[in-house]
């Protein structure tokens, strides 16, 4: 089956349907007590979450359908785009949720958008083109790194200071994952880690809030009942869920005991309604999407298909692990929600677009792009002219 032409194509749509589809059951389940708290409607979330769907599913098409011209320069004004809304985050339009300064408010509460989801995806798709236009020049650091760290650099530090170090950890993880397709040199990757530590270590003494996770984090024990709280609950439900799951809906912990549990816990709830089984098969289709990420930067001829493909995939894996993490208590909690399963707007809009471009990608895989070059075109019918009895004359299908 892998050595059939649209294989990958058929992977990618697969596991991030799957996932999706999970993601808006497990939101509703997740979130349902919540919802009726709050906004007397169990359904709420579900309904903003499908909504959000059909613009990102919408967007996601027409991605597909562009040409590789078009995407790059829609590449490019998305980059601009997205850092001139991160920008606007220092501004009055910018709103402050659980400390992170990282919303814009676009008239009412009901429309927030937070721009640094939809620059992951921008800067992806700009650095694809850059390199690719550079690439017989990659073997020379000064054009390998210059302007991709720079602006990469640049909107990474905007989100640094909004507050959101769980995302800025992401997009780096993007840079390297890119970096490393490209098949940049070790030197550059040990001088970016170096960098990178050092990063995080300012990132975790500069916040109070930062070294109480971290504390918290190594000491599982302490405070279980505020800094520890999200794990150990989650930890909880996990564990209660056994190999099959309490069952669908039968949550316990998301009765007020989780925090967030529709968002950045979900893959808590999953464990604790699914069971074992259904965490595997989670994991199981985040792998086969690495899988067929992977698949596509490997198999394509296009430079700007392959560096797309390693850049969305990135994206994907690096944010699932360190949500796993977080989840399964194995990293600080870090803020950062499931891709294509978490409840938010931006997010799944953002990822569902992702796919859309990983989607492009595989169908341009060579034998891909030579079995749809031969696909059979719909064939208009002949027309005819013929008179009627009066002498008019008509045209008409043969």
């Amino acid at each position: 089956m892998l050595d059939k032409p649209l294989a990958s194509f058929h992977l990618v749509l697969a596991s991030a349907g799957l996932l999706v589809a999970l993601g808006l059951m497990m939101v509703l389940s997740s979130s349902s007590v919540y919802a009726y708290q709050n906004n007397d409607d169990a359904y709420y979330y579900l309904k903003r979450q499908a909504v959000f769907l059909v613009v990102g599913l919408i967007a996601a098409f027409v991605v597909t359908r562009m040409s590789r011209s078009m995407l790059q320069v829609v590449g490019w004004l998305a980059l601009f785009v997205s850092a001139a809304l991160l920008i606007l985050t220092y501004t009055p339009l910018g709103v402050t949720v659980n400390g992170n300064q990282n919303w814009l408010e676009l008239g009412s509460p009901m429309l927030r958008l937070q721009p640094s989801e939809f620059a992951k995806l921008a800067m992806i798709v700009w650095a694809a083109d850059v390199l690719a236009r550079k690439d017989k020049l990659l073997d020379q650091p000064k054009h390998l790194l210059i302007p991709f760290l720079p602006v990469t650099g640049l909107m990474i530090m905007l989100v640094v200071f909004q507050g959101d170090a769980g995302t800025a950890v992401v997009m780096a993880g993007i840079v390297a994952g890119v970096l490393w397709i490209v098949g940049a040199p070790m030197r550059i990757f040990a001088s970016i880690g170096v960098l990178g530590i050092a990063g995080v270590v300012v990132l975790f003494i500069s916040s109070p809030n930062r070294m109480t996770r971290l504390f918290a984090f190594l000491n599982p024990a302490a405070d279980t009942a505020g800094a520890n709280l999200q794990s150990t609950v989650a930890m909880r439900g996990i564990a209660s869920g056994g190999w099959w799951g309490v069952g669908l809906g039968a949550s316990r912990q998301k009765w007020g005991s989780l925090p967030e549990a529709h968002t950045d816990f979900i893959f808590a709830v999953i464990g604790e309604e699914l069971g074992l089984f259904g965490s595997l098969a989670v994991l199981g289709l985040f792998l086969v999407l690495g899988y067929a990420g992977l698949r596509i930067a490997a198999r394509s001829d296009d430079r700007f298909s392959r560096y797309l493909a390693a850049g969305v995939t990135s994206w994907f894996m690096v944010q699932a692990l360190i949500n796993l993490g977080v989840v399964l208590r194995l990293l600080p909690i870090a803020g950062v929600p499931l891709p294509l399963l978490s409840y938010g707007g931006s997010a799944l809009m953002a990822n569902v677009i992702a796919v859309g471009v990983l989607v492009f990608c595989a169908r341009n895989e060579p034998a891909a792009r030579k079995l749809l070059s031969k696909a059979p075109k719909p064939v208009r019918p002949e027309m005819t002219t013929v008179v009627d009895g009066r002498g008019r004359k008509r045209n008409t299908g043969r």
